[in-house]
């Protein structure tokens, strides 16, 4: 039996049945006002009788634009993918639904080391712009980022450094509002389990808001240190364990992510200490399995919608010529059952 040969109907096509130019084809479906509206009638009435579809690929390139966004997703050198900080997933997929909701594509990739470093989306006309999203720590893919050159678009999410497009949450009054959610319930001996010195920069912004709500209170900051090059649970489960084996008086910990605040409820736990009535605990970021631990997490939660949104109108609006300027999503807290009501 023969094989069925599939024809594609061109413009050209379309150009004969309504009896015009293949040009004016191209311009009557593109929207032109200067063709007549009966003559735009009658081209879009011959494409729907031959089933044409617009190739809108072509039709984005030759306007100069892909109708794609890149978005590189940073991770820890040699870090299994399904490993990565669950706020990060949730960050991908809010960034993803902005850009549909704009009429763009996004185009993902995953980067961890020098061997697959890449960001030439927009010189390659692979995209229109490049949307970096990802952990501070692996300083050698932000080296590598710099420097793409002034001509590249791209804004970012977890960059170490000011002097990068930037976009992240409002991390000092977020860690204001967990510290002073801990002194309204009756804490008063707060510890913030974090780094001031972390290339998470998020992380140092934090700490400065939980030192200045209880320095505000009448009281004295107390940071016990993560461990770096750790998973996060790791670390605040070595973080709790330190800080209950020095002997030092404590009634809470606020810690600067979700996943170390979970790793200390699992270390509090471990040692029999009760939570929220021995000691109280609120995390950052609004992961989804804070909700679901023993207790439920108390955390600072970003707007992931509105974070999306910012990213993308922000390389939108670079893609057009303008110089994106810091941007900080708005915070709230979420009330749960690891601290008291």
């Amino acid at each position: 039996m023969a094989e069925k040969r599939i024809i594609r109907v061109t413009s050209f096509d379309v150009a004969e049945a309504a009896g015009v130019s293949q040009s004016t084809v191209s311009r009557a479906l593109a929207g032109d006002t200067s063709i007549s509206a009966p003559t735009r009638e009658r081209v879009a009435q011959a494409a729907a009788r031959l089933n044409y579809q617009v190739d809108e690929n072509a039709a984005r390139l030759r306007r100069g634009r892909t109708g794609t966004l890149a978005l590189v997703m940073i991770c820890r050198p040699g870090q299994d993918r399904k490993d990565l900080n669950p706020f990060y997933f949730a960050l991908l997929g809010s960034t993803c639904a902005a850009a549909a909701a704009r009429g763009y594509e996004v185009l993902v990739a995953f980067q961890d080391s020098p061997d697959n470093f890449w960001g030439h989306f927009q010189d390659r006309r692979k995209a229109d712009g490049l949307i970096v999203i990802g952990t501070s720590e692996n300083t050698a893919a932000w080296d590598y980022f710099a420097t793409l050159g002034p001509a590249t678009h791209w804004v970012c999410w977890g960059a170490p450094s000011d002097t990068f497009p930037w976009v992240r949450s409002d991390n000092h009054a977020g860690a204001m509002l967990a510290t002073q959610h801990l002194l309204d319930r009756g804490y008063r001996r707060i510890v913030c389990l974090g780094s001031e010195t972390s290339p998470q920069r998020q992380f140092k912004e934090r700490y400065d808001g939980y030192a200045a709500a209880l320095t505000a209170a009448g009281h004295e900051p107390r940071l016990q240190r993560i461990e770096r090059g750790l998973p996060r649970e790791e670390q605040g489960r070595r973080a709790a364990s330190a800080l209950i084996d020095s002997g030092e008086r404590f009634d809470a910990v606020f810690a600067v992510s979700d996943e170390i605040a979970l790793g200390a409820i699992s270390e509090f736990a471990r040692r029999g200490i009760r939570i929220p009535d021995d000691v109280g605990v609120v995390g950052f970021d609004g992961v989804r399995a804070g909700a679901w631990s023993n207790p439920p997490l108390t955390t600072v939660e970003s707007d992931f919608e509105v974070a999306g949104s910012l990213l993308v109108d922000r390389l939108i609006a670079t893609i057009g010529g303008e110089v994106p300027s810091p941007r900080r999503v708005p915070v709230r807290l979420a009330e749960r059952g690891s601290t008291r009501a």
